[in-house]
């Protein structure tokens, strides 16, 4: 990324775009859900406060070309219904790691695979990145089943790897490389 325009994706169902203020109200609904955050490998998000200090991060994040978060919108709706995106750029090895998160009530219609299989692409053809890892917690099935259908391998359980509501915790490595994405 040379430019500072932030990177739009349109998909059949989803416009992928960047995160305002607009969308705060969404994005504490999403971080605030108990559920959502089980596996997320940090706090529970208690305030507009805390989401906007999120926001300025991802955009920190974008100017520095370090990470990108993709707000997910959903054409039909116009409604944000998620976030996506990629974080721990490690350019000069041209790996970068994925993240993602979608509102409860929006699970199992697709949208992540939809959403993921854009930024994917994005990522091998205009980033140059050659390696996405997904860090997952070995009981996060849907997620690690989500990784698996779009061609990431599991590698391996890193044991006690992060720390949140007061406990360590073991993630498992995926990682999806650009030779395999294309051979798919």
């Amino acid at each position: 990324m040379t430019n500072k325009d932030f990177p739009e994706r349109v998909t059949e169902r989803l416009k992928l775009r960047e995160l305002t203020e607009k969308d705060l109200p969404t994005l504490l609904s999403i971080f605030s859900n108990t559920r959502t955050m089980k596996y997320y490998g940090s706090e529970v998000v208690g305030s507009l406060e805390e989401v906007e200090g999120m926001l300025m991060s991802f955009r920190k994040g974008f100017e520095n070309q370090q990470a990108i978060r993709f707000g997910i919108e959903c054409h039909e709706t116009g409604n944000l219904i998620g976030t996506c995106g990629f974080h721990n750029w490690a350019k000069r090895v041209n790996r970068i790691e994925i993240g993602y998160e979608l509102k409860q009530e929006e699970e199992g219609k697709g949208y992540m695979t939809e959403a993921l299989t854009a930024i994917i692409s994005f990522a091998f053809s205009e980033l140059q990145i050659h390696r996405i890892g997904a860090l997952i917690h070995p009981e996060n099935t849907p997620s690690r089943k989500l990784v698996t259908k779009l061609g990431f391998q599991e590698e391996g359980l890193l044991r006690d790897y992060t720390y949140a509501s007061g406990n360590y915790m073991d993630l498992i490595m995926h990682s999806l490389l650009k030779k395999d994405w294309s051979s798919l």
